[in-house]
């Protein structure tokens, strides 16, 4: 009887994985207060945010609106409607002479210039001729492309972004948050690895003039920064997304509104040495991993390997990850039929007792139906085991 009641109540069978059987409390200072309007840190696996300030309130992204523009565009060329190596034409209203006090790759009316390239003026060199162009060759108009990228910010979860331009020149219809930038920044680098590998770029030269990627931190060989995008107008500021590595962790920080260049990237290095200072990101469960073995009760095997379908991946406080405990959950008894992939309980992460995530516990493997003696000797074994 005190076994059906812990198979009806979902816990019937725990396994518990401690790494360390005393651990010292874990001390995370609190995080710098910065000059900017807004900013958040970021950790890139988990999508966890480890300082904030006004992250969700919606400011001017000025030049950091590029990110989508690179966003729609690489999606386009990931779908196969369009591809690097393509021709574009160059209009009237992509012509460098018509943003003669902004960014530009100083492009020319009348000529063909390969996607790519214009990839390049959009990145390193923030060029808003590369942005109309590059707009219009995705959608037939620079209205149809501000759809588009309006519409993959919902698909994306920006709920507190509006695109009215694709370049991000001041204008009262657009806005962003820190949060919802550092969310598409984020997107980039997993959804377009090869997109984001120009971010890290520091120089580009076309129709003969060399410029320099205005992101300092690429430079920097104190910190491991390889992206993202600069941002600047009288009206928004001084504005920088970046991401960095360190070992195994990835951070993506954003800074929006600071007084200066020096200060945006004074900020950013901050909140990006904070979090490597004192945050690990681990991974103790990968997809292939095969997290225990279940009992199966009819089955033409006796046991069944369970794990995830994803890796798993934490932010902890530095230190925590020996503290860190694993529990497995069985939902019921399992009784073949078991199709792979079928979800028969929850993995759960802990430290001291607190739940961090739980994640689906799936069969990594099928059961078929044993034969009917198989089958007639577990009847009576399952009987008897729930009177002992």
């Amino acid at each position: 009887m005190i076994r059906d009641f812990l198979y009806r109540s979902t816990l019937w069978c725990t396994l518990a994985v401690t790494f360390s059987a005393y651990s010292a409390p874990t001390i995370v200072p609190d995080p710098p207060s910065l000059a900017a309007k807004g900013y958040v840190l970021i950790d890139y696996n988990t999508g966890q945010v480890l300082v904030e300030k006004n992250a969700q309130t919606k400011l001017n992204p000025a030049s950091l609106t590029k990110l989508m523009t690179a966003y729609v565009a690489g999606q386009e060329v990931k779908a196969g409607n369009i591809t690097l190596e393509d021709q574009v034409l160059i209009s009237k209203k992509a012509w460098a002479k018509n943003f003669p006090d902004s960014s530009k790759m100083f492009i020319e009316v009348g000529t063909k210039v390969t996607l790519m390239d214009l990839y390049r003026g959009l990145i390193v060199q923030s060029g808003n001729d590369a942005s109309v162009a590059i707009a219009e060759y995705v959608a037939g108009s620079e209205s149809a492309f501000v759809n588009m990228m309006n519409s993959w910010a919902e698909t994306l979860g920006l709920e507190n972004t509006s695109y009215s331009n694709p370049h991000g020149l001041d204008s009262s219809g657009l806005y962003s948050t820190p949060l919802d930038i550092a969310t598409l920044g984020r997107a980039i680098i997993h959804d377009l690895p090869d997109i984001y590998s120009l971010y890290s770029e520091t120089s580009y030269t076309y129709n003969g003039i060399t410029q320099y990627n205005r992101n300092g931190l690429l430079r920097d060989r104190s910190i491991n920064v390889d992206g993202m995008k600069t941002g600047y107008t009288s009206g928004a500021g001084y504005s920088l997304a970046t991401s960095a590595t360190y070992g195994d962790m990835r951070l993506i920080a954003v800074v929006m509104g600071a007084k200066s260049a020096k200060s945006r990237e004074s900020v950013s290095k901050q909140l990006l040495s904070y979090g490597f200072r004192f945050f690990d990101t681990v991974s103790p469960t990968k997809a292939d991993d095969v997290v225990t073995n279940a009992k199966v009760w009819m089955g033409d095997k006796d046991q069944l390997p369970v794990g995830v379908n994803d890796d798993i991946y934490l932010t902890l406080p530095r230190g925590d990850a020996d503290k860190l405990e694993a529990e497995v959950e069985f939902d019921r008894e399992l009784v073949a039929p078991i199709t792979k992939g079928e979800k028969v309980g929850s993995l759960i992460y802990k430290v001291e007792n607190e739940p961090l995530v739980t994640k689906d516990l799936v069969a990594k493997a099928d059961i078929k139906q044993g034969s009917v003696i198989k089958r007639l000797v577990d009847w009576f074994k399952r009987l008897a085991s729930r009177w002992i």
